[in-house]
Parts: structure tokens; sequence; C-alpha cells
């Protein structure tokens, strides 16, 4: 199969998942995964598929043949990569797995600093693991930065200040 006949199926695929038809496109995407057992792009996706459906467990060994795809030019763009580790750290995360969700995570938030999302899920897998005051102090940074609301913004000095240790006292 050309790279075209690929592009096409799995633009169907997605399409498919997009037009509120995940079924059907999770058996084309496990089709086309076998067929491209190292297309990192196709692995991704059937990842996706597989969320949707609420098969987590089912997703992680996509999310993580996606990350792993061999060879240059053959893994994902960063968005997707970004995506991915996000899905599969959330994955961990629901699945009860929450050492390997803290790290997947922990590694995506370092490797993409300015994305928030991943910073809260890392928030919601450090509380699963007893990490509440570095949950917390995550989740406060991230409000100051990124608030819109004037009251917060008036106080962000005095939350990231208190941020770095929550038990500090005069």
């Amino acid at each position: 199969m050309g790279n075209d006949e690929r592009d096409g199926l799995l633009a169907d695929a997605v399409g498919l998942r997009e037009q509120g038809r995940p079924e059907e496109a999770r058996d084309r995407l496990v089709e086309l995964a076998t067929r491209y057992p190292d297309d990192a792009e196709v692995a991704y996706q059937t990842a996706w598929a597989h969320d949707v459906l609420g098969l987590e467990a089912e997703a992680v060994p996509f999310y993580e043949r996606a990350l792993k795809a061999p060879g240059p030019g053959s893994g994902l763009s960063p968005e997707d990569r970004r995506g991915a580790l996000l899905g599969l750290g959330s994955t961990f995360r629901v699945l009860g797995r929450y050492e390997e969700a803290v790290a997947t995570l922990r590694g995506a938030a370092e490797e993409f600093p300015d994305d928030g999302a991943l910073r809260t899920f890392l928030a919601m897998a450090l509380f699963n693991t007893g990490e509440h005051h570095e949950s917390a102090r995550l989740l406060l940074n991230l409000v100051a930065a990124t608030s819109g609301d004037p009251s917060v913004q008036r106080y962000r000095r005095a939350i990231e200040y208190y941020a770095r240790d929550l038990d500090e006292t005069v």
C-alpha cells in the first residue's frame, strides 16, 4: 500500500471518529496499525480511538508505539507528540498506574513547559500518589499565570510566593 492510500485510509478513519462513529474508526485504525506497525501517526490515532471508547487499557500499547516509532522522519509532529504524551499519562492515571502517569506527565511537562494541560494532568497524578503539596503548588502556579480573573491577577505574586511553601506561617 502506497503512502497516498495510507494517508487516505487514515484520513477516512479519523473522519469517522470526528463524525461520532468511533467504533468504525477504531476498527479501521486497528487494521491500519496492523499493516503499519511502525507508523507513529497511525498508532497515535489508534490509541486515541480506543480512549474515545473508554478502552484505556487497549490504548496504552498504541500510545507507547506512537512515542517509540523507529527511524528519522517516522515520529510524531511536536503537537501530536504532546497529545500522545498527555493521552498516555492520563490513561495511566485512569488505570490507577499513578507512578507511570507521574513519570510520563513530568517528562512531558519538561519537554513542553508552556502546556498548562500537561501540568494540570500532572497535578492530578501527583495528587493520586499522595504528593499533595506538589500537586497544589503546580495548580496554584498555573492559576496565577493563566487566570484572566482580575482578582487573581491582583494577588498573583502572593499566590506564587505561598505556592512555594504552603505550610509557611509567620
